[in-house]
């Protein structure tokens, strides 16, 4: 066990150097559910994934409420279920659309840190192509180059602290956030 870890796993300095809640944006492929699951269990905070509530929420696949009511149907239920969510002691990953929602925004920046799991195009694009059914929020006639060079600047933007999703494995950027926010605290 590395002592950054050990750090981080000690019950009195995670409650009194980290903070409670923090959101992770990105974009799809970038690692927000798989570092947000090992970043909750190291800080000892619940978990949510927004996808996971939208798709419990609606009782369809991402892709499904796609093929039904589209994209922009997709960011409404999105945006619905990140003003709704319960924040307090949370690591929340967000879909990769949420950056389009000031309002989402405002209240994910109001209740903590919002990190930006930074990734380059070449990283993320064979990502997204093993799960093509993954359910983007953006319209068909897109690239997700396109994509990606839409949302960047909106991420860099809403972020309060941004890191390299592509530095190690998902362990090391969840240790890499969490001695992050230490430091910045």
């Amino acid at each position: 066990m590395t002592a950054v870890y050990r750090e981080i796993c000690d019950p009195v300095k995670r409650a009194a150097d980290i903070p409670h809640t923090i959101s992770l944006i990105g974009m799809p492929g970038a690692g927000k559910s798989t570092v947000g699951v090992i970043l909750a269990k190291l800080l000892g905070r619940r978990f949510r994934d927004t996808d996971l509530d939208i798709q419990l929420r609606e009782e369809a696949t991402l892709q499904e409420i796609l093929n039904r009511s589209g994209y922009l149907r997709l960011r409404k239920i999105e945006e619905e279920v990140l003003l709704e969510l319960a924040l307090q002691d949370t690591i929340v990953s967000t879909g990769g659309s949420a950056v389009y929602s000031s309002a989402v925004m405002e209240r994910l920046r109001a209740a903590g840190p919002v990190v930006y799991l930074q990734a380059d195009l070449a990283t993320l694009a064979p990502r997204v192509a093993a799960t093509p059914e993954r359910g983007m929020a953006n319209s068909s006639d897109q690239s997700f180059a396109e994509v990606y060079a839409e949302r960047t600047p909106l991420y860099a933007h809403h972020a309060t602290h941004t890191v390299d999703a592509t530095d190690g494995t998902a362990d090391h950027v969840a240790l890499s956030i969490a001695d992050l926010l230490r430091a910045s605290a």
